[in-house]
């Protein structure tokens, strides 16, 4: 190893992020590709012990977990002493109890930019989401809104990341619709399924943060992230039935009942106290959410304000999803062995 790339090593290495919500799905992966950057990274997280799994992520003591609550500025501020960045990730896609879109998308994106202007640190990174919108029918991006514009009032040059459905091994999309594939011989197209949708990998998303919190954003910028396929409702069940080996029923489901169905599906939520499976629930906010389109803009595209404009080429879906929907079929990775 040179010397250049030793001092870089040792820079990095002195450097501290503190990474708001880094336990959750995305946040391993950011997490992760921070690590290995070389920062010393604080996950900031309600639970601290259910943080412990993202240590072997990095080296010996490079990653620690700390508590810290939105709605709490003090938890907030405590967690960013010392530390010369920050990446907020914290979102929920259900309201629950006193953590609901306002408290979290909004007045907590708040909270933090708040407290990361007030402790000296002018390297921020606040995940949003693609559909981002003040006008939406839905709460969840009307809040994400409100939350991206509290971040710019606050912190100017603050990096805005906005990811599409965002999918992994871990995701709550494609395990959905597969586990529901797996107990119902009927699949709902809400909406008749038209709707297009431009799926990121989480590692992308990961790299994309890391990638800004190394200079490579514009100061200020929203950069809007999807992956190299863009794919309607329809095709993407249809290419989950296929790499899970069923043949299920697909019904159109218009918005209006489409919304009936899922106010029904919450309030099941609600009186099994948690008992109903995540991927069983679907809430009127989430069919508000599939009116619209979720794909990277044309203006983003041209400006470059997407992956590849950070230096990341983004991976397909259709190449890496297969790999973990193996086991929603009959016999699993064997299938093909089983049916020979």
């Amino acid at each position: 190893m040179n010397e250049a790339v030793m001092n870089e090593a040792k820079r990095r290495s002195d450097r501290l992020v503190t990474v708001f919500g880094g336990a959750g799905f995305v946040g391993r992966y950011v997490v992760r590709a921070l690590a290995k950057q070389g920062w010393l990274v604080r996950v900031a997280v309600r639970r601290p012990d259910l943080a412990f799994h993202l240590q072997p992520s990095g080296g010996v003591g490079q990653i620690t977990a700390v508590q810290a609550n939105l709605r709490y500025p003090e938890s907030v501020a405590a967690a960013l002493r010392n530390a010369d960045a920050a990446v907020n990730l914290v979102g929920i896609l259900r309201q629950r109890g006193k953590q609901t879109f306002e408290a979290v998308h909004h007045e907590g994106a708040r909270n933090v930019a708040a407290a990361v202007r007030a402790a000296g640190i002018g390297n921020f990174v606040h995940i949003s989401a693609l559909g981002a919108d003040p006008g939406s029918r839905s709460d969840y991006a009307r809040t994400k809104a409100a939350g991206e514009a509290a971040v710019r009032e606050i912190l100017p040059d603050a990096t805005i990341l906005r990811p599409s459905v965002v999918f992994g091994p871990e995701d709550h999309f494609f395990n959905r619709f597969a586990a529901l594939a797996r107990l119902s011989p009927v699949l709902p197209l809400i909406g008749g399924g038209v709707t297009k949708l431009q799926p990121v990998y989480a590692g992308d998303v990961g790299a994309a943060v890391a990638a800004a919190l190394d200079g490579k954003a514009a100061p200020g910028a929203i950069y809007e992230l999807g992956g190299p396929e863009v794919r309607s409702l329809r095709e993407i069940i249809g290419f989950i039935l296929a790499e899970t080996e069923r043949k299920r029923a697909l019904v159109s489901l218009p918005f209006g009942p489409a919304s009936g169905f899922g106010a029904i599906s919450e309030l099941m939520a609600q009186l099994t106290l948690g008992l109903l499976p995540e991927d069983f629930v679907l809430t009127p906010d989430q069919v508000k959410l599939l009116r619209q389109d979720n794909v990277v803009s044309a203006a983003a595209t041209v400006a470059r304000r997407t992956l590849n404009g950070l230096g990341i080429a983004p991976e397909s879906f259709e190449a890496l999803v297969p790999a973990y929907l193996t086991r929603y079929r009959k016999t699993g990775q064997f299938a093909d062995q089983r049916s020979a």
